[in-house]
């Protein structure tokens, strides 16, 4: 069975986001990956898109009650009508965690993946989560480029 790997950053991306979640996308679909993501557009569609045209797997896990707005990238739509709470879902679904980005959403899903105890949690770009006395908080890796980000969560 291939890895998933879940993919998360904020909808309202930069443009140096989106571009880097594609890469990400595409790397993770040429290593064999499914990538799982939000599935609605910023930084998810980003990552559907660039896994979509590497002839990657995408699932979309919806917070809506079906599947209006989904990323028409994505191979699989799973509506959950359960609004923001279906971030655990992406979280949870995935045996890396990928973070683009930063965004109050993203940070919720990077804390339910340490939290879960998922053991490659990568940053690339956004959040840097540090503990009271401003060291960094053990579970997460930090990337410079999507190329470092896939071999953190891949290898």
């Amino acid at each position: 069975m291939p890895l998933q790997v879940a993919v998360c950053g904020p909808s309202d991306a930069t443009a140096e986001e989106l571009g880097q979640a594609a890469e990400v996308g595409r790397l993770l679909a040429q290593r064999g990956a499914v990538v799982v993501c939000g599935g609605y557009g910023g930084v998810m569609g980003a990552v559907a898109q660039g896994a979509a045209r590497a002839g990657g797997i995408v699932v979309g896990i919806l917070s809506g009650r079906d599947r209006t707005g989904a990323n028409p990238h994505l191979s699989v739509a799973l509506p959950t009508g359960m609004s923001e709470a279906r971030n655990n879902l992406v979280a949870q679904a995935g045996d890396a965690l990928i973070a683009v980005g930063g965004s109050w959403g993203t940070l919720s899903e990077v804390a339910l993946a340490v939290r879960r105890g998922t053991s490659r949690v990568v940053s690339l770009g956004g959040w840097r989560v540090l503990d009271a006395h401003g060291d960094q908080v053990p579970g997460i890796r930090y990337a410079p480029t999507p190329h470092a980000a896939v071999a953190a969560a891949l290898d």
